[in-house]
């Protein structure tokens, strides 16, 4: 089944009187458990097509489904509640709140699910322990080594289970021990069924990948299939 679906899907920025399409018309289909890499130059619209996945920004046109669900007219707030129980991201910066330990940082996405402190501090414990970091629960970012941050960053898209789970250049920042340390997590998460969306300038992330999408000016320009 396709969890992602898109159909002539379009954004155009306007700026005054100008108009820059980013994207322009993109069909595209990610079934469950894929593990997706999205390529291509600067401005290619990689970006804006995560945003758009990711519940962040709208489509000017076209349809997206998520989970079977349409969800391209949905209003900000509508988009706001399945951003926050069914998609997890992690980004290039970690995007991790310095004030709060491992835990407390992993905890975040559940608070807004009302969940109950002692059920979220407990599941947000087992996903520390679950990335490597047990030994490391009280620690604040700043205490941390950037793979350490990044395996936060990815215990906490965890939280509450999505769908879907977008990380746009999740080694980036990283040495290449710490981003293969990285990318071996992310290969594990795919092999127990999580739906993976990377978006990459690395021809060697991308062949870790199931299926690796090509853009160019806003448009697929390729689309391969690959064999794990």
């Amino acid at each position: 089944m396709a969890i992602v679906a898109i159909e002539n899907l379009s954004k155009i920025y306007t700026l005054g009187r100008l108009e820059l399409p980013a994207l322009r018309n993109v069909t595209l289909n990610i079934e469950t458990g894929d593990y997706v890499a999205i390529m291509g130059p600067s401005g290619s619209g990689k970006s804006t097509l995560l945003n758009i996945l990711g519940c962040l920004d709208k489509s000017t046109s076209g349809r997206y489904c998520l989970n079977d669900k349409d969800i391209s007219n949905l209003n900000d707030n509508q988009l706001s509640t399945i951003r926050g129980a069914s998609i997890g991201f992690i980004f290039q910066s970690y995007n991790l709140i310095a004030q709060l330990n491992v835990v407390e940082n992993i905890e975040v996405p559940m608070y807004y699910q009302d969940l109950y402190e002692h059920i979220s501090k407990q599941h947000a414990t087992e996903l520390a322990e679950m990335v490597g970091l047990g030994d490391r629960l009280e620690h604040r970012p700043y205490e941390l080594s950037g793979g350490q941050q990044q395996r936060i960053a990815i215990a906490r898209a965890l939280a509450n289970d999505p769908v879907i789970i977008l990380a746009d250049e999740p080694t980036g920042n990283l040495d290449s021990q710490s981003g293969a340390e990285i990318l071996n997590i992310l290969d594990d998460l795919n092999s127990k069924g999580k739906t993976l969306i990377v978006v990459t300038h690395d021809e060697h992330i991308a062949a870790r990948s199931r299926h690796t999408i090509h853009l160019l000016d806003g448009q697929i320009e390729k689309e391969r299939f690959n064999h794990k």
